[in-house]
């Protein structure tokens, strides 16, 4: 009588097997991560895309641009004013994505914004008085209860990039999208607004030499304006937002040395820097924002530089400098969590994808200031000429 025979696996060929689905799978995973990131960054790419329809669609309705640092001041400023805190106004301290909310469908939001409010997320059960007023309070969390108006603490989609896995508090609502000021900072910080008559004319004068964004805080300005082509300038930029971990990119530091920052930007690229991790700043660097609250991207309402502005000075993903407040002007360049790059809007409203070597000039190069600098080439090269809208400059180079 024949014995059936048992038929199945050795242990060995069963370990064999298991060794090449490891081999195939390690094999697979970056290619599956590499698409995925693929997808977030055609997502971030798309997002970019609905603003630059909105900024359009802006001018169009009011034949200009959402203005950079817009809004209510009752009573006027007091002393310089840009970097009070106030629950009964938000002294023009408004970015550009408050007025674009009701054209990319967050008409609920904008409602909540131009109307008094009594809704206060600290206590809902509370209505509060006296009311939020319309246009909101500043959009801080400086010693003020402002954490409490819930359009600044709302987190839009449309204004965050899928790659970018910043969340919640410290941050009020982050974004990931921030508006071009051009390839200088100088008296870029409070734009041509004073309280004071003459500061205010000295103001305004410099803003005639250093205003060549697409915007400029406290002033409008419309596509009239871009006269160098709105195809060939950047009118938004995309910014990483902080992780709490110290990254130069998204954590700036501060510094008074005004007269050494216009004069050689090169020397505040590596200054602090850890030399074994350049990402990062070093353990002993003195002056990065040390409250923290101040992380780049931060506020979405919020106009003033690390939280809703970048220039074209330092190149894509390369560290934040500015004066000594974090709102202050300075080194602000976009940066993202994209491989090798990040994403700007030019002001015709296409996206380009702007990869970190791009020319940026002389990094040494005195950046232009009121006086025998007015109206320069800039030294930025392909990078600086992207930012300004309005110098002549020829874009002859494909990027």
């Amino acid at each position: 009588m024949n014995k059936k025979s048992c038929q199945g696996f050795t242990l060995v060929e069963l370990l064999v097997v298991i060794a090449i689905i490891g081999v195939l799978v390690g094999l697979l995973l970056p290619a599956v991560q590499a698409a995925r990131e693929a997808a977030r960054r055609m997502s971030c790419s798309n997002n970019f895309k609905q603003l630059g329809l909105a900024m359009h669609n802006y001018h169009s309705a009011y034949k200009k641009l959402p203005t950079l640092m817009s809004g209510t001041v009752p009573g006027g400023f007091s002393g310089d004013g840009a970097f009070d805190e106030s629950e009964v106004a938000n002294l023009m301290q408004l970015s550009i994505l408050v007025g674009i909310t009701p054209f990319i469908e967050q008409q609920a939001i904008w409602e909540e914004i131009t109307n008094p409010s009594v809704y206060d997320l600290v206590d809902p059960t509370v209505a509060k008085s006296p009311p939020w007023p319309s246009m909101g309070p500043t959009p801080t969390l400086e010693g003020t209860p402002n954490d409490g108006y819930r359009p600044w603490m709302t987190e839009i989609p449309g204004f965050r990039c899928p790659s970018d896995p910043g969340s919640g508090l410290p941050a009020m609502g982050r974004t990931n999208y921030a508006a071009c000021s051009g390839d200088t900072f100088w008296n870029m910080d409070r734009g041509p607004l004073s309280d004071d008559l003459k500061e205010n004319q000295k103001r305004s004068i410099n803003m005639q030499a250093c205003a060549r964004g697409v915007f400029v805080p406290h002033h409008a300005t419309a596509f009239r304006d871009v006269l160098d082509g709105t195809s060939n300038t950047i009118a938004m930029g995309e910014i990483a937002t902080d992780l709490g971990d110290r990254n130069v990119r998204t954590l700036g530091r501060r510094t008074n040395q005004w007269t050494a920052m216009r004069n050689n930007p090169s020397a505040f690229r590596t200054a602090e820097v850890d030399p074994q991790r350049p990402q990062f700043w070093a353990s002993g660097a003195t002056g990065v924002y040390g409250t923290s609250h101040e992380g780049r991207g931060y506020k979405w309402a919020q106009g003033a530089a690390v939280y809703g502005q970048m220039n074209t000075i330092f190149p894509p993903n390369t560290p934040v400098v500015t004066g000594a407040w974090h709102r202050s002007a300075g080194f602000l360049p976009p940066s993202s969590n994209h491989q090798g790059g990040c994403h700007v809007l030019m002001a015709d409203g296409a996206v380009k994808f702007i990869t970190d070597s791009i020319d940026a000039g002389d990094q040494t190069s005195t950046i232009v200031y009121p006086g025998a600098l007015a109206g320069i080439q800039s030294p930025f090269g392909l990078w600086g000429a992207l930012g300004t809208k309005a110098n002549k400059e020829v874009i002859d180079s494909e990027f």
